[in-house]
């Protein structure tokens, strides 16, 4: 089971990440951009998500992810059950919501500065979006898409 504890020391972590209470709630940001937020019971975290894939991250696993509130659904946001997830799954939730609210140019910075070991799956996909896509031309002679 992941607590707040953990949650703290992967979020705090990450550069210009600080830490806030609001309402009852702990919420993580950079700047005033919040990545992820605790249920005030903290039972509940909701991360940064994007909005097209929610609902599919939602469907996969309905009993450990959970849609927004109504009003929130207007925001890049999904809601888990701490008690679902393991130590790994919460630092992919936590690093790719921040990832999200940072520059291409942090980001890269710290990907750079990663653990080979921890973002070995990352470096595929990485790889995978960068690696150009070999197209014939109406001649039929390679021609390099990018």
């Amino acid at each position: 089971m992941v607590t707040l504890d953990d949650v703290r020391s992967v979020a705090l972590a990450l550069p210009r990440t600080t830490e806030a209470f609001v309402r009852g709630r702990v919420k993580f940001r950079v700047g005033r951009i919040v990545y992820a937020s605790f249920s005030r019971d903290e039972t509940i975290m909701g991360f940064g998500f994007p909005k097209e894939w929610r609902e599919t991250l939602v469907k996969s696993d309905p009993a450990r992810f959970m849609l927004p509130s109504l009003f929130d659904m207007r925001y890049n946001w999904v809601h888990v059950k701490l008690d679902s997830i393991n130590k790994a799954e919460m630092q992919d939730l936590i690093l790719d919501a921040w990832a999200m609210t940072v520059s291409s140019f942090e980001l890269e910075r710290v990907l750079q500065l990663r653990d080979p070991a921890v973002f070995a799956e990352l470096d595929e996909a990485i790889e995978a979006v960068q690696k150009p896509a070999v197209v014939r031309n109406r001649h039929n002679r390679p021609r390099v898409d990018r």
